[in-house]
């Protein structure tokens, strides 16, 4: 074992220790009054359900596709699927299992101190406890497939239990699958959590703020107890798993690029000097991962011993730069330390593989990826805030400000604008993503950019950890309502949900701009791993119709999404209604909680089979039909579709939360709660639920599943296509 990997695995050590500190800090916390406990109690039950019976259906996939990789592919790769699937599955169960402890403590907290800030650090304790996690748990089973299996190797070849189907690189496919039973676990927990958060979440605003006047979050709706278990089941378990897969991914694809390069210079290059240069590609992800890693222990750390005031987003934007500026400063030192040695000669960096910095481009790639996510990151604030800064100064009022002061004018009026939000805020992200990946394409070709992807997620520590607070803060708020805690115990919870939906959107921001880098990585590691020297011609008529189609099946699962809510939210807001009889309305009776809970998970896990699936059997039957340029085109035009649809759902659905928030907190004179304005202000949260939560967070998945998947079937398809 490298002395990289010992120091690897003594940082995860530390990140899960950090960890467990957190975990047993939180549950010797009080968590209230009597109404409190059993409110929490409840939710915490039916989240874990709810976990329980989803993970029936996944254990059942998982271990069915395990058997298929190891007889058929290659024999440990089912193995290595396997260990991808418990990692993301280990994440999400112990985020949400955290989450349900940290909601009704935060709420404790600002009940007993009324301070913002005692009440953010414990929100963003329980949050950590999520984000480290997800970056701890995804390097350990990465480095366990590298040291158990043997490190990456570019000349090995295998093949499975009762099929060899030749040329197989079996450390390419240990990477490769471990990385898809991670995007697996993602999927189902991001289409059966959005499903079951955003129906319950809808239905309990169509009852209590449309149909009945009734304040959110109130316990005489049935809906509202589903609807505080969605958000952590969708909100923590489905967004832990979703930026493990994000995380995985990424560093993933620069090992395959490494032995794509590998190949494609082998007999060109002098051996030894090429090897060493392949050892060097090979490591430094894992180690700029690793920096990270220990760079968001530090930034959590921080904030976690700093004494917060007022403002809850300078205090947790702050702990983000602290982690993204120790990643740059560290990720400096380790690729001199890597790149930068007697082995290997500094002409093989810049004029065998074109690095035009010679060993600081890949650090300076990586740079790249930490400003675009920090950009992207300010960029979804400033559309989704109400208080954003820079506009405080020039005094000039954010879209969602604006959003919020059409609202007196009707629906169609605030629809239309955060349609219009949604739209403008594409572009600059995207701009971002282009000029990112132009530029660490030119300094160190396709290895640039998939260390700018690795850059972008490398301190998505801190990152999950921030976004993780918001819906610890949502819960907060919601339980201090239903146990009618004191209104300034609600003023506290809802600045900090204010926040949260901020961070929340910044997230999204993340994960959407990582999975667009860490899909042009995966669609260059596909075409390298079918042929090192095949190019993707953009002008064929078979990569044309491929990138068509490929674009009409992410509109197809987007709609199929939101049809899947919108049928849900309908059925449990018939069910509400029933159970709102006069003695429940006037608080002589207590709604049948667990029959609203029943209903939410069992169209959750109705719903989550097909979509799921979808993403992967899509590359399977495009590939045995029309071949590998035809998938190449699935690819490309997915992702063109997907990444700007996505940062649409996002900013829109954001944009709309926070303008309902806006109103209800007072700050549109006139138009309080209960007023038109806010109903209005409602149907456009409606709408934007679904968008944000659902449809919006799934896509990067999406892109990224099917990418992965052609990673791993490409021997397949190179052997068996009926239409070449």
């Amino acid at each position: 074992m490298s002395l990289w990997y010992i120091i690897v695995f003594c940082v995860v050590a530390l990140a899960i220790a950090y960890v467990a500190y957190n975990y047993t800090r939180i549950k010797k916390m009080s968590e209230g009054t009597a109404e409190m406990v059993e409110m929490a109690g409840i939710i915490r039950s039916g989240a874990n359900t709810f976990m329980k019976t989803e993970y029936r259906t996944i254990l059942i996939v998982v271990v069915s596709l395990a058997l298929v990789f190891s007889c058929f592919i290659e024999k440990t790769s089912g193995i290595t699927f396997l260990m991808g699937a418990l990692m993301s599955s280990c994440v999400c169960v112990l985020g949400m299992r955290s989450a349900t402890f940290a909601n009704v403590r935060t709420a404790n907290k600002a009940r007993e101190s009324k301070s913002i800030g005692e009440t953010v650090k414990v929100a963003l304790c329980g949050g950590s406890i999520s984000g480290l996690s997800v970056q701890a748990f995804g390097l350990l089973g990465l480095v366990l497939v590298l040291v158990i299996f043997g490190n990456v190797q570019h000349d090995a070849e295998g093949g499975g239990l009762i099929a060899s189907l030749g040329g197989v690189n079996p450390t390419i496919m240990r990477i490769s699958t471990y990385s898809l039973g991670c995007s697996l676990v993602a999927m189902f927990n991001r289409v059966a959590g959005g499903n079951y958060t955003k129906a319950a979440d809808i239905s309990a605003d169509i009852l209590a703020k449309v149909r009945n006047d009734l304040p959110e979050d109130d316990s005489r709706v049935p809906n509202v107890i589903a609807d505080f278990i969605g958000d952590n089941v969708n909100d923590i378990a489905g967004n832990c798993s979703d930026l493990l897969e994000s995380f995985v991914a990424t560093v993933a694809a620069a090992l395959m690029i490494a032995v794509i390069l590998f190949k494609q210079y082998t007999g060109s290059v002098d051996k030894e000097a090429l090897e060493a240069a392949f050892n060097a590609m090979t490591t430094y992800p894992i180690v700029l991962a690793c920096i990270g890693l220990f760079s968001c222990i530090g930034g959590l750390f921080y904030a976690s011993v700093k004494k917060m005031g007022n403002d809850p987003s300078k205090e947790l934007n702050l702990a983000t730069w602290i982690s993204a500026g120790l990643t740059l400063v560290l990720g400096f030192f380790g690729a001199m330390i890597i790149f930068k040695n007697e082995n290997l000669p500094a002409s093989i960096l810049k004029d065998t593989f074109g690095w035009v910095l010679g060993w600081v481009s890949p650090w300076v790639c990586a740079l790249l990826g930490i400003a675009s996510g920090v950009a992207i990151g300010s960029i979804t604030e400033y559309y989704t805030s109400t208080d954003f800064p820079l506009c405080k100064k020039l005094r000039k009022k954010e879209p969602t400000t604006k959003l919020a002061e059409i609202t007196p004018e009707g629906e169609a009026f605030v629809i239309t604008k955060g349609d219009a939000i949604g739209s403008r805020s594409v572009l600059l992200p995207v701009l971002m993503i282009g000029v990112a990946l132009l530029v660490s394409g030119k300094l160190a070709g396709i290895y640039g950019v998939s260390l700018a992807a690795l850059g972008m997620l490398s301190f998505v520590g801190a990152t999950v950890s921030i976004d993780a607070f918001g819906p610890i803060a949502d819960n907060a708020g919601g339980l201090a309502e239903s146990c009618h805690l004191p209104h300034e115990v609600r003023a506290i919870t809802d600045k900090l949900d204010a926040v949260g939906n901020t961070t929340a959107a910044v997230g999204k921001g993340f994960a959407i701009g990582s999975a667009a880098f860490a899909t042009v990585s995966l669609i260059v590691s596909y075409v390298g791993n079918f042929d090192h020297n095949m190019i993707l011609n953009i002008a064929s008529f078979v990569v044309v119709a491929g990138a068509i189609i490929g674009g009409a099946l992410v509109e197809y699962f987007s709609a199929m999404l939101t049809d899947n809510t919108i049928e849900a939210a309908k059925q449990m807001a018939d069910e509400g209604d029933k159970q709102l009889t006069p003695e429940v309305l006037a608080g002589k009776k207590t709604p049948d909680y667990n029959r609203m809970i029943e209903l939410a998970a069992k169209q959750a896990l109705k719903n989550m089979l097909i979509p799921s699936i979808l993403a992967m059997i899509i590359p399977v039957i495009g590939g045995f039909l029309f071949g590998v340029q035809f998938v190449g085109g699935l690819l490309i035009g997915a992702t063109i579709v997907a990444i700007p649809r996505a940062i649409f759902m996002g900013n829109s659905g954001g944009a709309f939360d926070n303008a309902k928030k806006y109103i209800e907190s007072g700050s549109l004179p006139g138009h309080g709660k209960g007023s038109p304005a806010h109903k209005a202000a409602v149907t456009g949260d409606t709408v934007g639920d679904t968008r944000k939560d659902v449809v919006g967070v799934a896509l990067d998945i999406f892109i990224k599943m099917m990418s992965t998947v052609a990673n791993t079937l490409v021997s397949l398809i190179r052997n068996f296509t009926l239409f070449p």
